[in-house]
């Protein structure tokens, strides 16, 4: 029984296929190799072609094909992950009618901040959970007021991954994660928020019919199948954000798990069974993809723009790009704390847990009489993972009881000064879980199909490849992680 998981992404689109009767990842590939492009026409401006997204997921269906042997027509489902946050608009007859404006696009900034003000601080932590800000009913006012022709065209708004199965079924429709991550669900009332789209003079009916995450939300066209290979009739089982999906795929479930990753930005998501918040503006809250009115388990997320940027800064104009492995060795041979250097790694925009700063990276204290470029990648990595214990620190305050941290295996977590430092200070076991994305959603599918009796039986096979414990000398780490918040509070402060 094969299940075709896709991951849906603003370079590349990935592809994975497992075999549900024995949980084996058969293959993994993404296209196209090099990144996919991003149209911007103005400044902050950031937009992609949505008939492009299913070009290429065309294109990797038959290269995922070829490399692993197994024909398309034997596929039984599947499962879509993709970027958030974006805008996809279609008329009628489901043409894309503009460019879809997608997660890093910041035009809608102020239109958000203006909402949040008119909606009122108290009913937006209520009922969303989150401020308006950035994201995809900001976008939809963004095209509203300044391309009212255009608006008028529109029949329904999707994001991404909505917009792939629309194109693999001829159906719209749309997730509560989904609404939630595009700030449109109404916690409170347990329902997409159509007061926002009545208060803005919008058609509430804009807004998709809703699908179970779990199930069987559609089904392959005859016209999507003579053009992809797959047979017609099979299930679209699932859909989700990138980063839910990605705390899926690593089984992060339950209420005090945690997914890390570290890549360009860092992002922490906190599985929690509070639905309330005092952080609307620092933190961002979703519904998860387990999230029912009966059991409201919400991921509340929370992004750092300046992370693994820093060390590949420092590996390419510092390290003449040695390899990580290299830089990791070097590190360790410096003590914690760096001998007093400390690095502020928020150089890469405003950052939000920071309430939309931005004041740039900061390298403290290098003496040159001390300090070696050794004593630089110590610094950064730990620089670095201050920033993630200074997130994890407001998301306890936020009533998230932290019990365990699962990260994939990229290069910040391969680092085990990165790791330790976090485990430490957190006081928790950090597992390095080898999955991706694509296999997490293919695995889903194979759930939401009916293939396995509960979600956790179809992720448990996920390999644990390291664990990273909290070590007995933690008031060392904590004298350091004091020294770099007293750099922070004097600059942000």
């Amino acid at each position: 029984m094969y299940y075709l998981g896709l991951d849906l992404g603003s370079s590349s689109i990935k592809g994975a296929l497992i075999n549900a009767e024995t949980s084996e990842t058969i293959g993994i590939s993404q296209y196209p190799e090099n990144e996919m492009a991003i149209i911007a026409p103005n400044l902050n401006w950031a937009e992609q072609d949505p008939n492009v997204w299913w070009q290429n997921t065309i294109e990797l269906l038959k290269i995922l094909s070829e490399k692993t042997g197994v024909a398309l027509q034997d596929v039984k489902g599947i499962g879509i992950a993709y970027q958030m946050h974006g805008l996809v608009v279609v008329d009628k007859n489901q043409n894309v009618l503009r460019p879809s404006i997608i997660w890093c696009d910041s035009r809608a900034v102020e239109i958000g901040n203006n909402l949040h003000k008119s909606f009122g601080e108290s009913k937006c932590g209520e009922h969303l959970l989150n401020s308006p800000g950035n994201f995809t009913f900001s976008k939809l006012v963004w095209v509203k007021e300044n391309e009212p022709r255009l608006f008028d065209q529109i029949d329904k708004i999707m994001l991404p991954g909505d917009f792939i199965a629309m194109k693999l079924s001829g159906k719209v429709g749309t997730t509560k994660s989904g609404l939630s991550e595009g700030m449109m669900w109404d916690f409170k009332e347990d329902q997409p928020a159509y007061w926002m789209f009545k208060e803005l003079g919008m058609a509430p009916d804009l807004v998709p019919d809703l699908v179970d995450t779990f199930s069987q939300q559609c089904f392959v066209s005859e016209k999507a199948a003579s053009e992809t290979g797959l047979s017609s009739g099979i299930p679209v089982c699932y859909r989700a954000g990138d980063q839910p999906n990605n705390a899926l795929a690593l089984n992060v479930l339950e209420s005090g798990d945690i997914a890390a990753t570290g890549g360009t930005s860092g992002v922490v998501y906190a599985v929690t069974d509070s639905i309330k918040t005092k952080e609307s503006l620092r933190i961002n809250s979703f519904a998860h993809v387990n999230y029912t009115q009966e059991k409201p388990l919400v991921g509340k997320l929370l992004n750092i723009n300046g992370a693994g940027i820093l060390y590949s800064w420092m590996r390419r104009e510092i390290g003449n790009q040695c390899p990580y492995v290299e830089m990791n060795n070097l590190a360790e041979d410096v003590s914690i704390g760096s001998n007093g250097l400390t690095i502020l790694p928020f150089g890469n925009g405003a950052e939000r847990m920071l309430n939309n700063q931005s004041f740039g990276s900061t390298i403290r204290n290098l003496n040159f009489n001390l300090h070696s470029k050794s004593h630089l990648y110590r610094a950064a990595l730990e620089g670095i993972a201050f920033s993630f214990v200074y997130g994890i620190n407001i998301l306890k305050e936020d009533g998230v009881d932290v019990k365990s941290i699962k990260a994939g295996n990229d290069n910040l977590f391969r680092s085990k000064i990165f790791s330790e430092t976090i485990a430490t200070l957190v006081g928790a076991e950090i597992q390095i879980v080898d999955t991706t994305g694509a296999v997490g959603a293919a695995k889903a599918a194979a759930f939401g199909n009916g293939e396995y009796r509960s979600l956790r039986m179809a992720l448990d096979t996920n390999a644990v490849e390291q664990t990273y414990k909290p070590q007995n000398n933690r008031e060392e780490y904590l004298k350091a992680y004091e020294s770099w918040l007293k750099e922070l509070n004097e600059i942000y402060n």
